[in-house]
């Protein structure tokens, strides 16, 4: 019951900050950039800075489905950023090169968490059927090696949790510090970028957390178990 309960509180508190992300998505879509770029422009131009040129700039449907794939190497913009011309299409646009950034820099934290990518997989999978049987009928289980397994799985996919906090905040930093010294964004448009890109931080905060008290959960159970 005590994992349902993490699970459900940090589906909400989820939901809570993918609403204020949206509202600030909303309104510093709203600020328009004063040199009238398109996200798509300021991530070939920052692209184009760093020296980057086997990086694909593409467009994705949907909303803040902006990311980029290091597998075939593209950045990969959202309607609304890709042909946006304001502070939110910038800001977004930028982070996202800054992953391309880390790839093309071989930022160990990403070459991390994209090494263990296959193992993440079979333990998300792992996860729906532990829920699935219900968790409660397997710490009842005489096999101690269905907990095992249990933590394995959950250990995995919060350490994937874990590492994504640096690469998400390394990304967001080297965009800003980029926006600033170029000035693609200076005063309140930076101001505004900062914003947007911390609350979007803050989603990532809050799945680590959440990755990582169910990890704690499951350790104390089994822990008491053995006792």
């Amino acid at each position: 019951m005590g994992i349902i309960i993490i699970s459900v509180l940090f589906t909400v508190i989820g939901m809570i900050l993918s609403g204020v992300l949206r509202s600030k998505f909303n309104k510093y879509s709203l600020m328009p950039l004063q040199n009238g770029m398109s996200g798509a422009d300021v991530a070939a131009a920052m692209l184009r800075h760093y020296g980057i040129h086997d990086v694909r700039i593409t467009h994705v449907d949907g909303q803040l489905t902006d990311h980029y794939n290091p597998q075939d190497k593209t950045v990969n913009l959202s309607q609304d950023v890709y042909h946006g011309r304001s502070v939110a299409a910038a800001a977004v646009a930028a982070h996202e090169c800054g992953h391309a950034v880390q790839h093309a820099t071989q930022y160990s934290m990403l070459q991390f968490r994209s090494a263990i990518v296959p193992l993440v997989n079979i333990a998300a999978s792992l996860q729906q059927y532990f829920f699935m049987f219900g968790l409660v009928g397997l710490y009842l289980t005489k096999q101690p090696i269905i907990m095992v397994i249990v933590l394995l799985a959950f250990g995995v996919t919060c350490l994937f949790s874990l590492i994504t906090l640096p690469v998400e905040f390394d990304a967001s930093r080297r965009a800003l510090a980029w926006l600033d010294n170029s000035g693609f964004a200076r005063g309140a448009e930076y101001a505004g970028a900062k914003d947007a890109l911390t609350w979007a931080a803050m989603t990532y905060v809050s799945a680590a957390l959440a990755a990582l008290l169910q990890f704690l959960y499951l350790l104390m159970m089994f822990m008491g178990r053995r006792d």
